[in-house]
């Protein structure tokens, strides 16, 4: 793994404890020498991964479309900033280029990158590792309802157990290199 994509919130108006890991994960991505490639924002929890992974002398590579390029949203420094025409694009340059995929707190945009990713997965588009920084207790209601979607047979056991979750990015970063990509059960899944 060279490159993890981090997908996370971008509200100012959040706990603090939230900006402080967001800003560890970067720094500790740096100290790994893992290439962080985000949304290319400045503000919440992007801005801070960012800043954390820059600060700590990474590469950072951001990926951001047109409307959002502006001097108010736009984290400027970047190893190299990405303008795909739209938000598919964008999405897809951030698959492109990332070995493995990280969700930080966040709200729709952010739900919506993780479970495209996960799907994904699920159907064998890609065998990348997927994991959650579970930050103050965050993803538990989010956890609860993948338990919940298993015991009612919309989702296999499997699947679940490959998303990998961890309250700080050391252990997360470790069970990504350590991913298992739950092969038969994505061919029992498209067969089913």
């Amino acid at each position: 793994m060279n490159s993890i994509c981090v997908f996370c919130g971008s509200s100012d108006n959040v706990h603090p404890e939230y900006l402080t890991a967001s800003r560890t994960l970067g720094e500790t991505l740096a100290r790994q020498g893992l290439a962080l490639v985000y949304g290319g924002g400045k503000t919440g929890l992007m801005g801070a991964v960012a800043r954390g992974a820059l600060g700590a002398g990474g590469v950072v590579i951001g990926i951001i479309v047109p409307d959002m390029n502006t001097p108010e949203l736009a984290q400027a420094g970047l190893t190299r900033m990405e303008i795909p025409p739209n938000l598919h694009a964008r999405k897809m340059r951030m698959h492109e280029l990332s070995n493995g995929y990280i969700a930080l707190p966040g709200g729709y945009g952010t739900f919506d990158e993780l479970f495209e990713t996960i799907t994904w997965s699920q159907v064998g588009v890609h065998c990348k590792p997927v994991g959650l920084l579970n930050i103050r207790g965050y993803f538990d209601p989010l956890i609860a309802l993948l338990e919940h979607a298993v015991n009612e047979g919309f989702v296999f056991k499997e699947h679940v157990q490959a998303l990998h979750i961890a309250d700080d990015p050391n252990s997360l970063l470790m069970c990504l290199a350590n991913h298992q990509n739950p092969d038969e059960a994505v061919r029992r899944w498209m067969r089913q």
